[in-house]
């Protein structure tokens, strides 16, 4: 799959998360690369930034907390464009927690880890 197709996926996907999951989200830039930096094929998304639960003063001029998909890490798990839809709608419902301050103990009892 192309880096556009890639693309395209995952702004479809993103639009299909509920309103109220993405209706909080401020100051939030999602990127999607090929790989981690340590370039693992086991990472297939990563929040960067300061959960909301961990705020304090905020909204005067900071940099946007990140969310990164890895494109090829994704790629490699799936056999189908469907099974691509369903990983990256599971890794971004992922990261997007992670901004709300759910930890991945929680998400894995939730079933989204």
């Amino acid at each position: 799959m192309s880096e556009d197709e890639f693309e395209e996926l995952v702004s479809d996907e993103f639009d299909q998360l509920p309103d109220d999951m993405l209706s909080g989200l401020d100051n939030v830039a999602i990127f999607i690369e090929d790989l981690p930096e340590d370039g693992s094929m086991t990472l297939l998304g990563l929040y960067h930034g300061v959960a909301l639960t961990e705020r304090g003063q905020y909204g005067f001029g900071e940099l946007p907390d990140t969310i990164s998909i890895y494109r090829l890490p994704l790629l490699s798990i799936v056999n189908s464009e469907q099974e691509l839809r369903d990983q990256v709608h599971v890794t971004l419902v992922h990261e997007i927690a992670h901004f709300y301050g759910i930890d991945d103990d929680e998400l894995h009892r939730l079933g989204w880890a």
